[in-house]
């Protein structure tokens, strides 16, 4: 099958080299001196990478037969297609492509239908699976360990274990009512000092652990 591995940017010098926007996980295998991309549109293809190099943070490439700079602007905006076996996976065996993942079923531990998986957003701090609902409505499942507890490609479904909150409004939300109801000659006076550990400062420790 065919994946978008990448696309070329602004023309970098008078060599033929371009940037290049990286959409793979993997660029040191799928965007190495050698490899022949296939292009959109695919007029401007194949092209085949001579060298590629990181630049102030960006990747750098030059492809055979391009060497100045109006034939590096040329091909700007040309996404790279590269040719991937289906049922290739990645080196590590906890990563996996994004066509593997996608409508995958997302059920709970006990079972529980929660969706499908329709796309997948890729963020700085981590990945998220879009799942949409029967009813329609759309889920996002962070792809933790915590969380995403298995991918099972052979049954096609992924199985997690959410927080409470994550995939329905069942969380538990701190209320003022009980002090309220309580009796008055229990009430606190009323220039006695915040106790410790509130209930605030939990909910903000647990949000940022899970985000790491």
């Amino acid at each position: 099958m065919q994946l978008v591995v990448a696309r070329i940017g602004r023309a970098h010098g008078i060599k033929g080299e371009v940037t290049v926007e990286v959409r793979t996980d993997e660029p040191e295998l799928r965007l190495a001196p050698g490899a022949v991309l296939a292009t959109d549109p695919a007029a401007r293809g194949p092209l085949t990478i001579e060298t590629g190099r990181v630049h102030s943070g960006r990747l750098l490439l030059r492809f055979a037969g391009v060497r100045d700079r109006s034939g590096a602007e040329e091909l700007r905006n040309t996404l790279l297609i590269a040719e991937v076996d289906p049922d290739e996976l990645p080196e590590d065996e906890d990563e996996y492509y994004d066509h593997q993942l996608m409508d995958l079923d997302v059920v709970t531990v006990d079972g529980t239908e929660v969706g499908r998986i329709t796309e997948i957003s890729h963020l700085p701090s981590q990945d998220l699976f879009v799942v949409e609902r029967p009813d329609g409505s759309e889920v996002m499942i962070p792809f933790v360990e915590d969380i995403v507890t298995e991918i099972d490609l052979e049954e096609q479904r992924a199985v997690i274990d959410p927080p409470p909150g994550l995939i329905d409004d069942q969380a538990e939300i701190a209320s003022g009512r009980d002090a309220e109801q309580a009796p008055k000659d229990a009430a606190a006076p009323s220039d006695a000092a915040p106790s410790e550990g509130a209930a605030s400062d939990g909910a903000a420790d647990a949000r940022s652990e899970g985000d790491a």
